[in-house]
């Protein structure tokens, strides 16, 4: 094996999807070809991965390959799937305790909370998607609590996606696929809290340009919203593009973020999908970082970052090859599952490459409640705090009929599977949503920041705990050595036990017992975690 560049990497797994007909879009679905969205590369840029509807992954009837079955009917091979009934068992959200409203017991469906999701541009069929995901999974509840708001102007270019700029049309279609997952699984924890879709375009896409326009926006939002509310935000740039003055820059943004924390908000963020890996803008597509890196905001120490895991319910990878194509399409031989099983590893997907966001801030320093975990990063702050799903294979169920030609491939609009840290975030925001209100019906203030709660005792206490996962038995061919990395990782594409990306030579960081800067505490134990929270005075 030679040692190749990440972008090397990339344009050799973008030929293989590309034959394999499936598309990796960084930026919430795509066409048949494959790429990596050049806004996921420079600068400010969510953090879906989608898997389009194209011939190779959607057959015409069920057969071995058959992983996932949508709720139209559609059959799709390899890549598994779930409903959020299925999402809610797997992590107890369904055994949450009851909660008193009007002097009656009910579900805790996060009732009288607000949910705040930001997002760059929105989507055009938010409200009539949301409404067919409710029909469709929750088809006993009232329609969705849900609204669109634009503090700086519609941008939704008549729902056509007519231009390649990282502005504009194209951008705002890229965008729709990250909002879309977002209020429909926002809304798939919490199905009776306020969710509000807050859509600000960006003036431009690279480094910290777009960031006043979507801070001023959540600075306002904060005033707009009662105490407590939880603001979600799967947007990112590794913390090297903010520049030489990123201490100052994102100051400036956090005290947007302590304005908020005064009034017991909650801000989450996405770890990011590119593992360890950081892209420098100021090279364009020519140079990554030869260090680990970490994606800002989520590294902010006054935000809740959410990384990811991979959700193996009902269905166990069972890998004996480390290739995930053939010069024909999918190769079974990496594919390959069994049915049953219960299991949960870091996020790292070789096939894309993609992975779990986690590592040490080079900004900012070690915050005294992160005191004592993980001394050997020294006094830096370590990313994630916690973590949810957020595989592609293992992705959730999304309905999304915005800009359907780019999403879809068709004029209609689909069914469709994502994955992300962003998949991850607006869950973990709405799991606190039912904190907030199991704390108001006990007439308890909302939690407050959960950071230190967390690493206080609840992370140890009420979580999953995410260690090394082996699957399957593909032979360990990478060599740390063969890919410009010191030290030994001979690992194989079953070995789930850091978040360096597959043959990209850049170190990641390891899962570890405990807390550990690839999956933080690990997932929350639904029931126990709003339970211990909601408890507190």
């Amino acid at each position: 094996m030679r040692a190749k560049s990440v972008f090397t990497s990339f344009r050799d797994w973008s030929a293989r999807l590309a034959v394999a007909g499936v598309g990796l879009i960084f930026m919430g679905g795509g066409s048949g070809a494959a790429s990596i969205s050049s806004a996921a590369i420079e600068g400010l840029s969510p953090q879906a991965v989608s898997v389009p509807h194209v011939p190779g992954l959607i057959t015409a009837h069920q057969d071995a390959s058959t992983a996932c079955v949508l709720p139209d009917g559609t059959d799709v091979s390899w890549f598994h799937c779930y409903t959020p009934q299925q999402i809610r068992a797997a992590y107890g959200v369904d055994s949450v305790p009851a909660i008193t409203v009007s002097g009656s017991a009910v579900p805790n469906f996060g009732q009288g909370q607000t949910v705040v999701l930001v997002d760059a541009y929105g989507s055009p069929t938010a409200a009539g998607d949301l409404r067919h995901f409710q029909e469709t999974f929750f088809p006993g509840l009232p329609s969705p609590d849900f609204k669109q708001i634009f503090p700086l102007g519609n941008p939704q270019f008549g729902n056509t996606c007519s231009s390649n700029g990282l502005s504009g049309p194209c951008a705002a279609a890229n965008w729709s696929g990250e909002a879309t997952l977002d209020i429909e699984w926002a809304y798939s924890i919490a199905p009776l809290a306020h969710i509000v879709l807050m859509a600000v375009p960006p003036a431009e896409t690279l480094g910290v340009q777009g960031f006043p326009n979507l801070f001023n926006a959540i600075s306002g939002e904060i005033d707009a919203t009662p105490a407590g509310t939880l603001f979600s935000m799967s947007f990112a740039v590794t913390e090297q593009t903010v520049g030489g003055a990123a201490a100052v820059q994102t100051a400036r943004f956090d005290q947007v973020f302590k304005k908020g924390l005064a009034r017991n908000d909650n801000f989450f963020a996405a770890s990011g999908d590119f593992g360890s890996l950081g892209i420098s803008k100021l090279h364009r597509e020519s140079s990554i970082y030869p260090n680990p890196t970490v994606w800002w905001p989520a590294s902010s120490p006054f935000v809740v970052a959410v990384g990811g895991t991979q959700l193996q319910d009902g269905w166990t990878w069972n890998p004996s090859s480390n290739d995930a194509f053939t010069s024909t399409g999918f190769n079974p031989d990496y594919w390959a599952s069994s049915n049953g099983g219960n299991s949960q590893a870091v996020w790292n997907e070789s096939w894309a490459p993609i992975a779990t966001g986690g590592g040490a801030s080079v900004i900012y320093g070690r915050p005294p409640w992160q005191q004592g975990v993980d001394g050997g990063f020294g006094d830096h702050r370590l990313i994630p705090d916690t973590a949810w799903n957020a595989a592609v294979n293992g992705g959730v169920d999304v309905y999304i009929t915005a800009y359907p030609e780019f999403n879809c491939g068709n004029a209609t609009g689909c069914w469709t599977i994502f994955g992300g840290t962003s998949a991850a975030t607006p869950q973990t925001a709405a799991l606190v949503a039912l904190v907030n209100a199991a704390r108001g019906s006990a007439g308890k203030a909302p939690i407050g920041f959960l950071d230190p709660l967390l690493y206080g005792g609840v992370g140890a206490a009420d979580y999953t705990d995410i260690v090394p996962q082996h699957y399957g038995s593909a032979s360990a061919i990478f060599a740390g050595a063969d890919v410009g990395v010191s030290g030994p990782v001979n690992k194989s594409v079953g070995d789930l036990e850091d978040n360096q990306l597959w043959q990209v030579p850049v170190a990641g960081y390891a899962t570890t017992t405990g807390y550990d800067p690839t999956t933080g505490w690990g997932t929350p134990n639904a029931p126990a975690f709003v339970s211990a929270l909601a408890s507190m005075t």
